[in-house]
């Protein structure tokens, strides 16, 4: 049997998208369901365009209600994947799939982590601080934005002539390089 995938994406899901494309013709697992909280993401096109359910919530819905969990559980999901999600999971989500919810991070945490550190606030951070490499991390997701246990990093070069653009565009190649990849690692572990 496929192991069953749901994605939450707040914005464009450039990741959402390589991971659909990655797991379409997949023989270990499926996207099931697409989750945003924003009724304007790009990523709700994404999912129509591959024929993905898709799940629109609010800070009610998804802080005061169990609803999100079950859905969650009525399409039998085995992995939360946050590919460009800016909200902190909340506590019922932990508990009900411990171990089983990912993230990825457009830098080298626990460097240009936490509340506020998102997309290219943390491009620019790293331009303003010359530093001479940056990356991407993954990892599982905990109570707290960024501290959850790395799963995988991986590095690029920074040259003096980078801009905002260049510094997000290795980064976005690295993510979709290796997210898809990691994900089918960790699916594999999950029983």
């Amino acid at each position: 049997m496929k192991k069953r995938i749901a994605i939450f994406a707040s914005g464009s899901g450039s990741n959402a998208q390589k991971i659909m494309e990655h797991f379409k013709r997949s023989d270990l697992a499926e996207v099931v369901l697409v989750l945003t909280n924003n009724p304007d993401a790009y990523v709700l096109q994404r999912a129509d365009n591959f024929e993905i359910p898709t799940h629109v919530f609010d800070k009610k819905e998804f802080y005061k209600s169990d609803s999100v969990l079950q859905l969650l559980k009525k399409l039998e999901v085995d992995l939360l994947v946050l590919a460009g999600f800016l909200w902190l999971v909340p506590e019922y989500l932990l508990q009900a799939y411990p171990n089983q919810i990912i993230n990825i991070h457009p830098a080298l945490l626990p460097a240009y982590g936490g509340k506020g550190m998102y997309g290219d606030r943390v491009h620019q951070a790293i331009l303003d601080n010359k530093e001479e490499e940056s990356g991407i991390t993954i990892h599982f997701v905990n109570e707290r934005f960024d501290e959850g246990e790395h799963i995988y990093q991986a590095k690029f070069k920074i040259e003096p002539t980078d801009t905002l653009e260049t510094i997000k565009f290795k980064g976005q190649q690295l993510e979709h390089q290796h997210f898809p990849r990691v994900i089918e690692t960790i699916l594999k572990k999950i029983q």
